[in-house]
């Protein structure tokens, strides 16, 4: 999984290497935003209440879906931002994500704690920035 329409810094000098993602990705190409996406499913009910790795699989099986309707895929993504009611839940949506990315050349990503999300069951949230060659 390589876009050779995507660079990835992964060291700009002066700049610690991120663990687990990219510090800068640049690319040429048409741009692709993905709303942030939870763990619906395709009738907008709740996939996995209460259990963050069930919640992260179907947040990224969700990605998937919305890349594919824009023409990209993982692999064109340049950016995740992560939303989570707890830190803790960030171990689940690594391992989720790294089920999609390749972990060689990581997108660059951040990650927020929030006091909630818009419905106090969900648990994760996450948006997607990607460049599509041509």
């Amino acid at each position: 999984m390589s876009s050779s329409h995507l660079t990835h810094i992964t060291e700009p000098p002066g700049v610690a290497p991120g663990t687990g993602y990219t510090q800068v990705v640049t690319g040429t190409g048409r741009l692709v935003q993905v709303s942030g996406q939870v763990a619906f499913d395709e009738r907008g009910e709740l996939v996995g209440a209460g259990d963050p790795e069930a919640q992260a699989r179907q947040v990224f099986e969700n990605l998937r879906r919305c890349l594919a309707a824009a023409g990209a895929d993982f692999s064109d993504v340049v950016k995740f931002t992560v939303f989570v009611t707890d830190v803790a839940y960030l171990p689940a949506v690594r391992k989720a994500r790294d089920e999609h990315v390749d972990t060689a050349r990581p997108p660059a990503s951040s990650a927020v704690q929030v006091a909630a999300l818009f419905r106090p069951e969900v648990l994760i949230e996450i948006e997607a920035l990607a460049v599509v060659a041509g």
